[in-house]
């Protein structure tokens, strides 16, 4: 066999997937579908303040509705939750109930259970919480001012956390132009189809849990720790899940009072959030606020970069902490840049807390990145696309480490790019762009290309998985990964039976329980079919080569000569009669007292790092404000393709998330740290209807990091759309002398700018 997976093999089609019929037909079983006897449902009463000092709770009026089990305080539950990042203060950990002191709107202040979600949600209400306010802290100015109110008062700051490069004080030094801009990275709440969720079942002093989760096996260490009990003793499950974009490696305070009330009670326990719980309670992403100096000289050669990133954190500090960690990773982009500086800090308000969100933390540096490099090239009056072109690294340079200290695998930034550039006709583009702007007609166009890179498997490169042949010829693989959306069912076992030459029709798949699942890292960081995938590749590989000795000597023949034919039989090679199935393979297995079953942990040594280059065309109505998108051309490299059709599915739904953050998604507080985004008609988001068709393929450029020279794709699409469409918007406004707007950008943000630019469009206020 050949040691190249893809070569005449299957991988690389389009393989439409196994699993998308029960999700079409509405057979899939979600947590919310599961039901079992005596069950009891639970719901948190949860703080209407921002901040303050929990004086009283009063749940008389609750005991009277009818099916009331019990209110439950943290007197009754005092566990806390595990540290969530390296360094965290101890007494920064989230009480499983806030008992004391509240520190966002939707922290939780005491939990009803009752014999139905709705006598639950009624007993609820009749829950009387008496808080003493203090100071609200609603953003990180705040947080940072002179005198502010301290979140932990024992910390002596609102800063968490701070880190950085070394300082690199000639940063800047030499350049022609120097490029400063403000950006801010709104928040954003994840909004999965399917809410937060948990069934908790026990049975004598075991517990088995069903959630949604990205990561099955940190779930269950997160529940051992917050529950002081044995993690021998919980069995972490997850069904079909409806989307988790990042929120759902996190496991909730709300997971784990489930799961304590279930043991508690000995009874069934469910809950399962509303949608205006989940955009108040759910982890928000993003959330940061930069300052950079970009440095070129006059032919637009970067020069050096100075960043400095401030994180809000929210109200109990959990893995947002870090993620300017993650920024300050791939603040570099795709460029050469000769000198850089980078700093951060992290800071706490009285908010909802800030977890990982799709691309956690690249994104971000990529916006910030793109939009100074497309001021750049406006001053010095060079083309966008030459100004990329000028300073991308030169792909004989690869593997390099950038000054960030990032080491880049493989990269050939032009030929994405070039792609791109065949999509559109560029140069009839930029001509019809200067007739509008001479003609001063109403809608205005705007072209914007972004080009990214981003780090997948950023951290924690090692995962598991197996493959088994069964006695009738059928196959399992098992995923120490968690599919929700990303297509895993179809493209392991695309893996397993090309190497097995077993229909894909009769392989199994197995994942997200850890009763049954050895050990896994989970579905994030776009590592999935880096680690798993090579995995699975690597145990096909080796029952292959089991039953290859088997069947050498079965028909005395040498084991080189034993070839896996076609129709999935092994057999001597030229001797069409001497050659058995998978299931007398199977058979020979067990007389010998051997097994098909291989398990296998591939451990990657660096990340990989995929990148693109996405263009946006759009149209702003210069009387309204609206941003009409016209096309979004979407060309990125992870690598190898294995199933096209699913590697087209991620960019499609990272785009659309790129996209709504560029125009349309904003969480916001008031001044008292009040949550006003709390439905979905607070909180927009974008639809198919106002999305255009994306046009999307693909470069090619293996990494060697791995044995299927792949790359992450599930956070791409999210990098590199939604810098394309922010300047693809300011492209068009610009020579009314906007030269730069906060996202999202709303037609009432765009028209106001207009309205008060100092071009020809200030004169229409």
């Amino acid at each position: 066999m050949s040691d190249d997976p893809v070569a005449g093999s299957i991988l690389g089609a389009a393989v439409k997937r196994t699993e998308d019929p029960r999700f079409i037909t509405g057979a899939a079983t979600y947590v919310g579908d599961m039901h079992r006897p005596g069950e009891v449902w639970m719901v948190p009463v949860r703080s209407q303040v921002p901040h303050g000092v929990v004086t009283g709770i009063d749940s008389t009026g609750a005991s009277s509705v009818p099916g009331f089990v019990g209110c439950f305080t943290s007197a009754d539950l005092p566990g806390r939750m595990p540290i969530d990042f390296g360094d965290q203060p101890e007494f920064t950990r989230a009480p499983l109930i806030s008992g004391e002191v509240v520190r966002f709107v939707g922290d939780i202040v005491a939990v009803v259970v009752a014999e139905t979600e709705q006598g639950a949600v009624d007993a609820a209400h009749e829950v009387w919480i008496d808080i003493d306010p203090l100071p609200p802290v609603p953003d990180v100015a705040t947080a940072l001012a002179a005198g502010a109110p301290l979140l932990f008062p024992e910390h002596g700051s609102n800063v968490i956390k701070h880190g950085g490069l070394p300082p690199a004080p000639d940063a800047l030094d030499g350049a022609d132009e120097i490029v400063r801009l403000r950006v801010v990275h709104q928040r954003v709440a994840a909004v999965p189809l399917e809410t937060n969720n948990a069934l908790a079942i026990p049975d004598g002093d075991q517990l088995e849990i069903w959630m949604g989760t990205q990561a099955v096996h940190d779930a269950r260490n997160d529940l051992s720790t917050a529950l002081g009990i044995d993690r021998e003793r919980i069995r972490v499950r997850v069904p079909d899940m409806g989307g988790g974009f990042g929120a759902k490696i996190a496991t909730y305070r709300e997971h784990a009072i489930c799961a304590a009330l279930a043991l508690k009670l000995g009874r069934p326990v469910r809950w399962n959030e509303r949608r205006t719980e989940n955009l108040v309670a759910m982890t928000h992403g993003r959330a940061q606020m930069h300052h950079i100096e970009l440095g070129a000289s006059k032919d637009g050669s970067i020069t050096g970069l100075r960043m400095s990133v401030v994180q809000d954190v929210g109200g109990w500090p959990v893995f947002g902490a870090d993620l300017p960690k993650f920024t300050q990773r791939m603040a570099a982009g795709p460029y050469h840049i000769p000198r850089l500086d980078f700093s951060w800090q992290s800071v706490m308000t009285t908010t909802t807390p800030v977890h990982a969100y799709r691309g956690a933390g690249r994104p971000e540096a990529t916006v910030t990145l793109e939009r100074a490099l497309d001021v750049m090239a406006a001053r010095l009056g060079i083309d966008p696309i030459d100004i990329r072109r000028r300073n991308f690294l030169a792909p004989e340079s690869f593997p390099v480490v950038t000054a960030t200290g990032e080491r880049y695998d493989t990269g050939e930034y032009d030929k994405a790019l070039d792609l791109a550039l065949s999509k559109i006709d560029y140069e009839g583009l930029r001509a019809e762009q200067a007739a509008r702007r001479q003609s001063g007609h109403r809608r205005q166009l705007g072209i914007g290309v972004a080009t990214y890179v981003e780090v997948t498997a950023p951290g924690g490169r090692k995962d598991w998985g197996a493959v088994e042949v069964h006695a009738d010829g059928s196959a399992t693989v098992s995923s120490g990964s968690v599919s929700h959306g990303h297509g895993h069912e179809t493209t392991f076992v695309q893996i397993a039976a090309q190497v097995l030459g077993i229909e894909a029709g009769r392989i199994g798949f197995i994942q997200a329980d850890t009763g049954t699942v050895t050990r896994g890292g989970g579905t994030m960081g776009s590592r999935s079919l880096q680690m798993v995938g090579s995995a699975v590749l690597r145990s096909s590989r080796e029952v292959v080569d089991r039953a290859r000795r088997l069947v050498a000597a079965a028909f005395e023949a040498a084991e080189e000569d034993i070839t896996l034919g076609v129709e999935g039989r092994l057999g001597v090679a030229g001797v069409p009669d001497a050659s058995l199935s998978w299931s007398e393979v199977h058979a020979l297995a067990v007389a010998a007292g051997e097994d098909l079953r291989v398990e296998d942990v591939y451990l990657q040594t660096h990340p990989t790092v995929p990148f693109g280059t996405h263009i946006s065309v759009v149209e702003v109505d210069t009387e309204t404000g609206d941003v009409g998108l016209l096309r979004h051309i979407a060309c990125d490299d992870a690598g190898v393709i294995v199933n096209r059709v699913i590697l087209d599915g991620q960019i499609h739904g990272g785009v659309a998330q790129g996209i709504g953050q560029a125009l349309f998604e904003q969480v916001q507080f008031d001044a008292g740290a009040n949550p006003l985004t709390t439905n979905l008609t607070s909180y927009l988001l974008p639809t198919a209807g106002g999305l255009p068709l994306f046009e999307v393929d693909h470069t090619i450029t293996p990494s060697f990091e791995n044995p299927l020279g792949v790359k992450g794709v599930g956070e791409a699409g999210t990098i590199g759309s939604t810098p394309a469409v922010l300047n693809a918007v300011l492209d068009a406004i610009r020579p009314f002398g906007v030269d730069h707007l906060d996202m999202p950008l709303s037609p009432g943000r765009v028209w106001s700018a207009l309205r008060s630019a100092p071009g020809p469009a200030g004169m229409l206020a």
